[in-house]
């Protein structure tokens, strides 16, 4: 794939190396400032404490600074290099140009586009949809429209599950857009069961598939395509199929506890959206044959 390997986005957050987010301590605190008012000795109290949170504030500053320069948030003289940076920078030229092209899409329907985010962290953090964890790999929380990738899954794309190559990476983000276009556009998964080779679920998530082909569809118009790429994208939808990850795990497949349907399924939709480009061949809950 083409694309500028200095390209920074103004739509991703930079999370690695934070571990979770807190939260929920707001409330205490509040408690045990009321409380310590109360007391004749409370303003000393919170004067002393005062001066100390801000010095180590302060002292904080400084590590948390270094903190960001390692993971890519900042550098400077001497910090040390983010080894993912050009992955970052990739990350985010792919999140823009998937934007770009759906504002364009939206645009001709007359409707607006709003821009998603997209969060890179480490290991687990909190999320509007609950903890997130880098065990379930990326995904999209629709309360608050953000994407969450942990670059480890790229590795592991690669080596464990053998989907090499870039636009295997772009395919995974572009999918995981798929699902903002559907908070935007009003799709939501029907009530019924979760799971299944024909649940909604399923289709769900094969409809995010083929709107991955529209935007690798976009790509291909604007010449960032290179040999390969296509390959590369179906190789990743293959892999991250239903069954071909339950054969992987148990040795078995399990058609009734799919959530995201079959490598062929996957593929199959993929290619529906890149070879047509138009957002009505992606009506995966209007067919009975997926």
């Amino acid at each position: 794939m083409r694309w500028d390997d200095s390209h920074e986005s103004p739509d991703v957050v930079d999370r690695r190396g934070e571990g979770p987010s807190g939260g929920g301590g707001g409330s205490g605190l509040f408690f045990l400032v009321f409380w310590l008012l109360r007391r004749p000795w409370g303003w000393v109290v919170l004067i002393v404490g005062g001066i100390g949170y801000f010095a180590l504030r302060q002292l904080g500053a400084f590590d948390a600074a270094d903190s960001r320069a390692l993971h890519g948030g900042q550098s400077g003289p001497g910090a040390p290099a983010d080894p993912d940076a050009r992955e970052v920078h990739f990350v985010g030229f792919v999140l823009d140009d998937v934007q770009t092209t759906w504002s364009a899409i939206f645009a001709q329907g007359g409707r607006p586009y709003r821009h998603a985010k997209l969060v890179l962290y480490t290991d687990e953090t909190r999320t509007a949809c609950g903890e997130g964890s880098a065990a379930t790999g990326p995904f999209y929380c629709p309360d608050d429209e953000q994407v969450y990738l942990d670059l480890g899954f790229f590795h592991e794309l690669s080596a464990k599950l053998g989907a090499r190559g870039q636009f295997a990476q772009a395919y995974v983000i572009a999918h995981e857009m798929g699902h903002h276009v559907q908070k935007l556009r009003g799709v939501a998964e029907p009530p019924g069961a979760a799971r299944g080779a024909t649940s909604g679920s399923v289709r769900l998530e094969l409809q995010a598939d083929c709107y991955a082909g529209i935007w690798a569809h976009s790509s291909g118009e604007r010449h960032l395509l290179e040999s390969g790429d296509i390959d590369s994208a179906l190789g990743a939808a293959a892999a991250v199929g239903d069954d071909r990850l339950q054969r992987m795990a148990t040795g078995t497949v399990s058609p009734e506890s799919w959530t995201h349907g079959s490598s062929e399924e996957r593929k199959r939709w993929f290619t529906k959206g890149y070879t047509s480009g138009r957002l009505e061949d992606c009506d995966t809950f209007g067919v009975k044959t997926l």
